[in-house]
Formats: C-alpha cells, structure tokens, sequence
C-alpha cells in the first residue's frame, strides 16, 4: 500500500506543476496542449492507483470478515 501511495502522491505534484505552468500566459497553443494532454495521462494514471488501493482495502477488509 506505501509504494501506491508515494505513486499516487508523485502523480498528484506532477499535475500540480502542470497546472501552474498552464497558468503562464507566455505558453504557446502547442505547449498548453502539451501539457494538457500529459496531464489528463497523469490523471488517468492517478485514477488506477485509487482503484488499486480500494481493492486492495476490500480485500483486507473480506479477509478481516472471515
């Protein structure tokens, strides 16, 4: 669970700094969906890792049931 955490944590600053540069008026169209696009990666990747972790707590939870 610790290694889907410090993913899901490094995934959650990496969107972070894409947002901030989105912020700079000076990108050109090209950069913004640049960014745009790594950051919905980034997103779709932060989303797997939530998934993981819920399954993951289910089980324990299924197996602390038994």
């Amino acid at each position: 669970m610790q290694d889907l955490t410090e993913n899901f944590e490094t995934k959650l600053n990496k969107i972070d700094v894409l947002l901030k540069k989105l912020d700079d008026e000076n990108l050109t169209l090209k950069q913004s969906v640049e960014f745009y696009k790594n950051g919905v990666k980034l997103i779709k990747e932060a989303r797997d890792l939530l998934e993981k972790a819920k399954l993951e707590v289910t089980e324990i939870q299924n197996e602390s049931a038994q």
